[in-house]
């Protein structure tokens, strides 16, 4: 099966994406100097030790996996896991099933640094998003990340009190 050609988007939908990305630089920009004033944390640490606090993340994830679900490419995040091992936050393990892989593991002292921080994560978050409410062009995204729903559906609509 052959996916379809990309098409060409506009200026609006081009103007739009450039609103999601502004948007998204501030609140990470929020995030990481909360993290690093308050836990000593970079954004992209927090992120590892999140994605290796799931569940579904079982006792590892492999290092081109964990670089898939934090978004940074596998030679950054064999570095940012070094500096954790360093901490004592991670650890490197063959890869389950495939002892050639390599994989990484949160340690108890990553899951209570992870946990310590979170409330700080959360609460930042919320206050970016909540600012970007008052921007014209970021308040539907940033409303939708609050509620699950768009900004204009959160509106009250004339003359029904809502």
């Amino acid at each position: 099966m052959t996916s379809p050609p990309p098409t060409a988007v506009d200026d609006a939908q081009d103007d739009r994406w450039c609103m999601a990305v502004r948007l998204l630089g501030q609140v990470e920009k929020r995030l990481d100097d909360t993290l690093q004033r308050q836990h000593g944390l970079p954004l992209s640490e927090y992120r590892a030790l999140c994605a290796l606090a799931r569940p579904d993340s079982g006792p590892a994830l492999r290092m081109g996996e964990l670089a898939a679900r934090i978004g940074l490419k596998d030679s950054t995040v064999t570095r940012l896991v070094a500096r954790l091992e360093a901490m004592g936050l991670a650890e490197r393990t063959a890869a389950p099933g495939d002892g050639r892989a390599v994989a990484a593991g949160i340690t108890d002292a990553g899951r209570r640094r992870y946990a310590e921080a979170t409330p700080a994560y959360r609460t930042a978050l919320g206050a970016a998003l909540g600012d970007s409410l008052a921007s014209v062009y970021l308040a539907d995204l940033a409303g939708w990340v609050l509620s699950g729903q768009s900004a204009a559906d959160l509106r009250p609509t004339e003359g029904t009190g809502r």
